[in-house]
């Protein structure tokens, strides 16, 4: 005896294709609500570590290296050129692109301005010098540097009032910078020259030193999860 199978009726296929769709829209509905889950809980936050450090010491070093040539101590500009611009401009240029991905704006303003600044310094001494030809060279004309200088005057003082509601360690830095600026233009129009000189050199001496001294309590300070050194508190007077 055979068994033949009786035809599917219409109704059971149409069933059957109904039920297979619905399981369909429905797993397709749950893995969006998973998905919608997971996007809700799994929040992934890159932390980045603070740049000031990083970026003070590189000032530290080039102004401490560039002051000696001013205050007599060593001699020529071979040697402060490549301070110049791996720690005054690079270093810098590091803490300024991190300091913009932690959304510090004042941070990446001031080390991304400082840095292209000794990437411009860095240039001139070497036009000077004749590194890129005695033509360039005979072209020079100091009061252009010195229109740069005024120029950079003007964004320190402003920093300056921003950094008076950071801390008091770096509003010094600041105000340090604002004098160094002030002897540089003075020297760059030949104006009290013996004064501006000097108001220069030892004003980059003490930048240099300050700046030691806010790199080392950036760094100690986050590492030992304590104030180990005291950078001063805000002022208070422009923001409350």
């Amino acid at each position: 005896m055979t068994y033949s199978p009786k035809p599917l009726s219409m109704e059971f296929v149409r069933a059957v294709e109904e039920k297979v769709i619905s399981c369909i829209v429905l797993s397709k509905i749950n893995i969006m609500e998973v998905k919608m889950e997971n996007n809700g809980v799994q929040n992934v936050k890159i932390t980045n570590a603070d740049p000031s450090a990083l970026g003070l010491f590189g000032l530290a070093m080039v102004t401490l290296v560039a002051s000696s040539q001013k205050l007599e101590i060593t001699h020529g500009l071979s040697f402060v050129i490549p301070w110049a611009i791996f720690l005054g401009a690079f270093a810098q240029l590091f803490a300024c692109i991190n300091d913009s991905k932690r959304n510090n704006t004042f941070g990446t303003t001031a080390f991304g301005a400082y840095a292209f600044f000794w990437f411009g310094v860095a240039s001139s001494w070497m036009i000077k010098m004749g590194v890129f030809g005695k033509e360039l060279a005979s072209q020079v004309d100091g009061k252009q540097l010195g229109m740069a200088f005024v120029g950079y005057l003007i964004f320190t003082i402003f920093m300056t009032i921003g950094a008076m509601e950071t801390h008091k360690v770096l509003f010094t830095i600041f105000f340090l910078i604002d004098l160094l600026f002030i002897g540089l233009s003075l020297h760059a129009f030949n104006i009290l020259p013996d004064f501006s000189h000097k108001l220069a050199a030892y004003s980059e001496l003490l930048i240099a030193i300050v700046s030691f001294y806010g790199s080392a309590a950036s760094v100690l300070n986050t590492h030992f999860g304590r104030t180990f050194l005291p950078v001063g508190k805000p002022f208070g007077i422009f923001k409350k």
